[in-house]
C-alpha cells in the first residue's frame, strides 16, 4: 500500500518547542501571574495552546502579543518551563512591520536613521545636555558639566529618548551619583538612545544593528563600561 502524502502542508513558524501541545498543563499558573491577564481576553495559556495548534496568522495578527508587557512572569512562574515569552517576540516579529501597532516600528526606523527612538537632532541633544548641565551646576554641584565622547571613561551611559525630549530633570538623578561618588564617565554625542525597540517590536535585524552602534561607542571612546538606565 502506497503511504498517503500530505502535499502543501503548511508548518507552523510558531512551534518554537513541538513539546508544546504535550508539556503546557493549561494549569493557569502562568495567567495568575501575568499582569495583563483578561485584557481583551488575554490569557498566555490560550496563546501556548493556539501555538500548539498551528494557529498562526489567528495569533500574528491578534493584539495578544501587544498587550504583553514581555515582563517574564509566565516563564517565572511555569511548572513545565514552556518559554512563553520568547513566543509572545516569535509572534510579534512574524507581524508585517507596517502593521506594527503604535509608534514602535517607528521609532526603530528613527533609531537606525538618527541614532534615538524619537529622532532628536544632534544640535538639539547637545545643546540640552549642556543647558541642564548648568541646572544642575546651579542647585549646589559646583563644576559639574556633562562630559560627551570623551576618550578612555569609565562608564559610557546610554539615554531613553523620553527624557530629553520630555522629561530631562530624570538624567540629573544619574549626574548626581556621578558627580557625588567622582565617577569617569560620558554620553556619547550620537547613537546615544538606551531603548532599543528592535528588541521589543521582535525585529532581531534592526536590534543587531541598533546594538552595534553602542558597542562602537564603546570602542571609538575606549570605555570600559555600558551602562543602560533604562
Amino acid at each position: 500500500m502506497e503511504p498517503i502524502v500530505i502535499k502543501n502542508r503548511q508548518e507552523s513558524k510558531l512551534r518554537i518547542s513541538p513539546e508544546f501541545a504535550d508539556i503546557c498543563f493549561t494549569c493557569g499558573t502562568c495567567a495568575s501571574g501575568c499582569p495583563v491577564a483578561g485584557m481583551d481576553g488575554m490569557d498566555p495559556r490560550k496563546v501556548v495552546r493556539m501555538a500548539a495548534l498551528g494557529l498562526d496568522d489567528e495569533l500574528i495578527e491578534s493584539r495578544f502579543p501587544w498587550i504583553c508587557t514581555m515582563c517574564g512572569r509566565c516563564d517565572y512562574a511555569c511548572p513545565q518551563g514552556v518559554e512563553i515569552t520568547a513566543l509572545m517576540r516569535r509572534i510579534r516579529g512574524l507581524r508585517d512591520r507596517d502593521k506594527v501597532p503604535g509608534p514602535i516600528h517607528k521609532g526603530v526606523v528613527m533609531c537606525l536613521e538618527r541614532g534615538n527612538n524619537l529622532g532628536i537632532p544632534k544640535d538639539d541633544f547637545l545643546f540640552l545636555l549642556a543647558d541642564v548641565g548648568k541646572e544642575l551646576e546651579e542647585e549646589g554641584f559646583p563644576g559639574f558639566y556633562v562630559p560627551v565622547d570623551k576618550k578612555g571613561a569609565n562608564i559610557l551611559v546610554t539615554i531613553n529618548s523620553k527624557e530629553p525630549f520630555g522629561e530631562p530633570d530624570d538624567m540629573k538623578f544619574w549626574w548626581k551619583i556621578f558627580y557625588c561618588a567622582k565617577e569617569d564617565w560620558t554620553v556619547p554625542s550620537e547613537n546615544w538612545e538606551g531603548v532599543n525597540w528592535g528588541l521589543f517590536s521582535g525585529d532581531d535585524e534592526a536590534m543587531k544593528q541598533i546594538v552595534g552602534k553602542i558597542v562602537e561607542n564603546l570602542e571609538r571612546l575606549e570605555c570600559k563600561t555600558l551602562l543602560l538606565p533604562e
